[in-house]
């Protein structure tokens, strides 16, 4: 049991040493034009001389995967990038977390593309990196889980398909789960580490009983980890998807909360925003030692490493700069033409949003916050810095979501559903948050 103002091992307090990692949410409003590509080849040397590990992600659209002339540019441009990046970077550090989205790339180019990866940067020996890759269930056979293990990927994120679901009620095909039993049990027999499934809930096609079942079929396959999101915030890898009619708001609450329900007693745990693993899990154990962080692709426990994306729309970020590739193919493959890199827009932790950024992270991932912490290393006053944010602690307290004290503030098991919308209330230092899903809040303690 999650016990008042105290960790979730019971053996008191944790105390923030001072170390806080910044990433967390994405803040929009913060990106803008003035930060270009000489800024990130300037991040990058700095990150040589440092040196500090890395983090790299690399992005493949869906669009672009298929054999082709376009698929040809963008894969000529991406090794451009790869080069230019690495001619600035070094290959001294090392790369203790890759991620890849597009799996579906045909195996000889993607081949070589690993092939450029690996000799451009120092990836790690002995299967000792976290390496992910993401791969949706159309197209993905034991044959591709074998060739994407002996790239050297041991981490596997199965996409469920939602498209053609708009009919009346659910085809038949897309609650068989046999098709995810089987890359199951390729994965597991090709020696991955950590197996996860999507599972999405919200399509106006789906009913609480319907996603009840499937939750339960999904379950008895036990996954190593589930990632439950709603259809209308899709991650990043669904954002393309065909608009659909979405569920009512009543189903679209009750099935996000049968996986909050069914999912811990099931024996997994909720790392936070929509998470869940094993208790065995390292990103529960990094969360129980205060490791955790949360990067541009979701928890991890290398919050310390500088952050690589390559490819089209790809987010990095060295220490307090946060720079993004261009979202539009021709400008992308443009300026990577001309020997560029494709930066588009970026921006730089300042004071303030420094300080937003850690206490999002650390309630995000901890689910409690050492208040006198993040005073002691700013010198401020938290309840004068975040106005608007106690006003709704203090409603949310009330309301047995939080337990808050002037010195800590503690996410109670009630109010991990609204974990998200609680990170939310600090976007803004000195304003009082904007409505959001726990309006009601203000309207339950009047009575």
């Amino acid at each position: 049991m999650f016990e008042v103002f105290h960790s979730r091992s019971g053996r008191g307090v944790r105390h923030d040493p001072g170390a806080l990692d910044p990433h967390c949410h994405v803040e929009e409003g913060c990106f803008h034009a003035g930060v270009g590509s000489l800024d990130v080849l300037r991040a990058l040397r700095a990150s040589r001389q440092q040196p500090r590990p890395l983090a790299l992600n690399l992005q493949l659209p869906a669009t672009l995967a298929a054999p082709g002339q376009a698929s040809e540019a963008y894969l000529a441009a991406l090794s451009r990038e790869i080069r230019l990046v690495t001619c600035h970077l070094g290959n001294v550090s090392g790369v203790e977390q890759f991620h890849f989205t597009g799996g579906g790339l045909d195996s000889a180019p993607l081949q070589r593309l690993m092939g450029l990866l690996r000799e451009r940067f120092n990836f790690l020996d002995h299967d000792s990196g976290d390496y992910s890759v993401d791969v949706d269930l159309p197209g993905s056979d034991w044959a591709s889980m074998k060739r994407l293990r002996d790239l050297g990927f041991n981490h596997v994120s199965i996409g469920v398909p939602d498209s053609g679901c708009a009919c009346e009620g659910a085809p038949a095909r897309h609650q068989d789960p046999g098709p995810i039993q089987s890359l199951l049990d390729a994965a597991r027999t090709f020696g991955y580490r950590k197996v996860s499934v999507d599972l999405g809930y919200g399509r106006g096609w789906q009913t609480p009983d319907s996603f009840a079942h499937k939750l339960c079929s999904l379950v008895e396959l036990e996954p190593d980890r589930l990632q439950v999101f709603d259809y209308a915030q899709p991650p990043r890898r669904y954002a393309q998807g065909p608009r659909q009619a979405p569920s009512s708001p009543q189903d679209k609450a009750l099935m996000r909360r049968l996986c909050f329900e069914h999912l811990p007693q099931a024996g997994y745990l909720h790392v936070g925003l929509g998470l869940f693993v094993r208790p065995d899990d390292d990103l529960a154990m990094a969360q129980e030692r205060g490791g955790l962080s949360r990067n541009y692709q979701g928890f991890t426990r290398h919050g310390y490493c500088d952050q690589i994306g390559l490819g089209l729309g790809a987010v990095s970020r060295f220490d307090g700069l946060h720079a993004q590739n261009s979202e539009v193919l021709g400008d992308y493959l443009g300026q990577l033409q001309q020997g560029q890199l494709a930066t588009w827009r970026g921006w730089r932790h300042l004071a303030g949003a420094q300080i937003r950024q850690q206490v999002m992270e650390r309630l995000a991932c901890d689910l409690e916050l050492d208040v006198r912490a993040i005073e002691r290393r700013h010198g401020l006053v938290f309840r004068q810095f975040f106005p608007g944010a106690w006003l709704r602690l203090e409603a949310m307290s009330r309301a047995g979501l939080v337990a808050l004290r002037e010195d800590f503030i503690s996410i109670l098991p009630a109010g991990r559903l609204e974990v998200d919308a609680i990170c939310r209330l600090f976007e803004q230092p000195t304003q009082p948050s904007p409505a959001s899903s726990l309006d009601w809040l203000d309207h339950d303690t009047r009575r």
